[in-house]
């Protein structure tokens, strides 16, 4: 039996931004944004069976350095919920 979550939260410690000429601020906009579109859209696959906490996600693809803030920022949402959905590796 799925229980829908009435609340989802995810706290990003830090994003780390090497090898891009881009504002940070924009960028973190846009991840936030981004992301929490994916989530209600979407959910959060690895949490379904409850709360969920994750310390890192890698294995996610590698992202171009001349993305503008904006869309920097969105694809690194779509790395991270792709993660969050189970794709890359996840430590607990």
């Amino acid at each position: 039996m799925g229980v829908t979550p009435h609340q989802i939260r995810v706290e990003v410690g830090e994003l780390a931004l090497t090898g891009f000429r881009v504002d940070p601020e924009r960028v973190s906009a846009a991840f936030e944004s981004e992301l929490t579109r994916l989530i209600r859209a979407h959910g959060v696959p690895l949490a379904t069976e409850g709360a969920l906490t994750v310390d890192a996600l890698s294995g996610l693809p590698p992202l171009p350095a001349g993305l503008s803030a904006r869309r920097l920022g969105q694809e690194l949402a779509r790395a991270v919920h792709e993660g969050l959905s189970g794709y890359g590796e996840v430590a607990r």
